[in-house]
């Protein structure tokens, strides 16, 4: 075998670890709260306000990891930290099946957000350093989130098949989630290589807060907002719309594999109109699968809502990231923590809000439309991005 095929098979091996991982700790340990959601509003019971203080929970823990992850604690000590962090999403998916306590499960899924983002960023680190010059391996790595959010609808779909308990079946999805993750710990941790080695990192200058960096802040934190209400309650919506068990499955499903391809797709995209531009587009179709979960009869809104927020939110985060470091060429670290900032504040609030709204209208309609809205303002703080090249 050639020196350079023994070495795409490496990277190979290296990108599906990193697609293990994330299917892990994105796709089942910060995503699968949607599909399950229902269960856990019919069983337990909860409130809509519930689910969105749960919901938020995560958000904050998320925001907290990847502030923490900012800083140089865990410099040579990243595949330790990402491998802890996938181990610890498997036990506090365990543990939201262990209790019926609201308190109990916010602080749960705090530790969960938190543990999600360290194992993701310091992952991505790794990956992203051994293969620099594959970007088919990066999509790949990314693409993972999306696969977990397809297998776990699945899962969810056959375990309530399975237990025929509508009062505790959301536990069994807890548990069988947590059984998935702790696999892909065993298979992530067998093939996910030590950091390659990089040049020690310098102290970066402050952030320069010119106009188009000022706009992508604004902008990322306001989709994190906009987003994050329909990726929260989908599946919920679709159950109070009566679309059945099959069209809740399928919403979440579909909104997993378009996840999972939607970087191929867009990055051609991003190359022929800019990304400013694609970024722009991004948030305009997401803003439409947001209007149409709320606005077409219930089975059709709620799977072309999947559909185009699985096309779209992993593109507008990661494109979001890229302009954050356009825009600051000089202090690219800074930028991103910025930009993550603004994007955690933006979805910790919006499931609060969308809770709110919703125990006291009695749907998601409000909220959602509510959502739309502030995507409008996103896309327009974003429209002078579209022309900007440096």
């Amino acid at each position: 075998m050639s020196s350079s095929t023994s070495s795409h098979s490496s990277s190979l091996w290296i990108g599906l670890a990193g697609a293990a991982a994330m299917a892990g700790v994105m796709g089942f340990g910060r995503f699968v709260y949607t599909p399950i959601l229902p269960g856990m509003i019919a069983g337990i019971p909860i409130s809509a306000a519930d689910a969105g203080t749960i919901a938020a929970g995560n958000f904050a823990g998320y925001l907290l990891g990847a502030i923490a992850s900012a800083y140089g604690w865990a410099a040579g000590r990243e595949r330790i930290v990402a491998l802890t962090g996938l181990l610890a999403s498997a036990v506090f998916l365990a543990a939201m099946g262990l209790t019926t306590s609201v308190t109990a499960f916010t602080i749960i899924r705090f530790l969960a957000g938190a543990a999600s983002a360290l194992a993701m960023l310091f992952t991505s680190s790794i990956v992203m350093m051994h293969a620099a010059r594959r970007p088919t391996i990066g999509m790949l790595h990314f693409g993972g989130v999306g696969v977990g959010i397809a297998l776990s609808s699945v899962l969810v779909l056959a375990v309530n098949a399975l237990s025929g308990d509508a009062a505790h079946g959301w536990r069994f999805d807890w548990f069988s989630s947590a059984a998935v993750v702790l696999g892909i710990f065993f298979f992530v941790q067998r093939h996910l290589p030590k950091p390659a080695m990089d040049a020690k990192a310098v102290a970066e200058p402050p952030l320069v807060w010119r106009l188009p960096l000022f706009l992508t802040v604004l902008s990322y934190g306001i989709y994190g907002f906009g987003y994050v209400i329909t990726a929260t309650f989908l599946v919920a919506i679709a159950r109070m719309g009566n679309t059945g068990p099959m069209v809740e499955f399928l919403v979440w499903f579909v909104a997993g594999c378009a996840a999972a391809i939607s970087l191929f797709v867009w990055n051609p995209i991003a190359r022929r109109i800019g990304l400013g531009g694609a970024y722009t587009a991004a948030i305009l179709v997401l803003l439409a699968g947001v209007v149409a979960s709320v606005e077409l009869p219930p089975v059709a809104g709620t799977l072309v809502g999947g559909l185009l927020l699985g096309a779209t939110f992993m593109v507008i985060t990661a494109f979001g990231l890229q302009l954050g470091r356009r825009f600051a060429p000089q202090s690219p670290r800074r930028a991103i923590a910025v930009v993550t900032a603004a994007f955690g504040t933006g979805q910790m609030i919006g499931p609060l809000v969308a809770g709110f709204v919703a125990e006291r209208t009695g749907s998601f309609t409000a909220p959602s439309l509510l959502a739309a809205v502030v995507l409008v303002a996103a896309i327009a703080l974003s429209l002078p991005l579209v022309r900007e090249r440096s």
